[in-house]
């Protein structure tokens, strides 16, 4: 029989809970701005990616 330890680490849920906060936000303005059946599925997509716009148009505007 093995004796292995587990760590649970129980504070970890609050950074959890903002990332769902910033999810569901970004969702409600993609889907506000969303005139089609598609663009809605589109913003689904879009507010799980929000972040990547937010660094690649940071860096575009530093001119990396």
């Amino acid at each position: 029989m093995s004796n292995k330890r587990m760590k649970v680490d129980a504070n970890s849920g609050q950074l959890g809970f903002v990332f769902f906060i910033s999810y569901v936000g970004a969702l409600v303005y993609f889907i506000d701005t969303a005139n089609g059946f598609w663009e809605v599925v589109f913003a689904f997509f879009q507010a799980i990616v929000w972040p990547a716009y937010l660094v690649y148009n940071a860096l575009a505007s530093f001119s990396l």
